[in-house]
């Protein structure tokens, strides 16, 4: 069963990716892990990766898309995987189809869990840290017993400068720019399955689990 993995900031899909890989005994390929084992195994496309991430510069597709493709073609892909962060545009989706061909397989399922952004906005803007012992807490689903205080240890609790509504707002507006082409290219392929991501932690497994049969 090889799997792509889609949602926006905030949607739990982390948390989801987990449950599916341990279920069903896929690896979970991420692109920074890819990225990391390519380099680590110092692979042509990984050094080659290396040199734009050690400058701050985006790696080109036509790298990421050849370290994908050493990724698929391991031993451990055989039966399955869950692929995470990859493909980002069509262009990649397109090269992502190629490589599928050449190894004899294709992706049976896109989850992309759909949850709205308003909902997103205030799970990522609700968050606050401890300055003193790192512990996390958010406003609306895991409040500290005293406001701006840590349970812990009684230190400062602080809101990160990346998690205030601009900048949350900014970084959900570019998702959904970036991945609606996305969502339209694999609806065309019809294997596309839109998942309700705003249900407790296991309804959503369950919806995502019923798309495969529950198998």
């Amino acid at each position: 069963m090889n799997i792509i993995f889609m949602g926006p900031p905030g949607a739990g899909k982390g948390t989801q990716a987990e449950k599916i890989v341990v279920k069903y005994d896929l690896p979970h390929i991420s692109t920074g892990d890819m990225f990391r084992a390519a380099i680590k195994e110092e692979t042509a496309l990984g050094l080659e990766a290396k040199k734009y991430m050690d400058s701050g510069q985006l790696v080109p597709d036509e790298v990421t898309i050849g370290i994908v493709e050493e990724r698929l073609a391991k031993e451990d892909c055989n039966d399955g995987f869950l692929l995470d962060g990859f493909p980002r545009t069509v262009a990649q989706a397109e090269a992502l189809d190629s490589i599928m061909a050449n190894l004899n397989k294709k992706i049976d399922y896109v989850i992309n869990i759909d949850v709205d952004p308003a909902i997103l906005l205030e799970r990522l803007t609700g968050r606050r840290i401890c300055k003193s012992c790192g512990a996390t807490y958010h406003m609306v689903f895991n409040p500290p017993t005293q406001e701006g205080v840590c349970d812990k240890c009684g230190g400062e609790l602080y809101q990160r400068s990346d998690d205030n509504a601009e900048t949350v707002g900014n970084r959900l507006e570019a998702y959904f720019n970036q991945t609606a082409p996305l969502i339209a290219y694999y609806t065309e392929v019809g294997n596309l399955f839109n998942i309700n991501g705003q249900q407790e932690i296991d309804a959503v497994f369950a919806e995502i689990d019923n798309v495969f049969g529950g198998k």
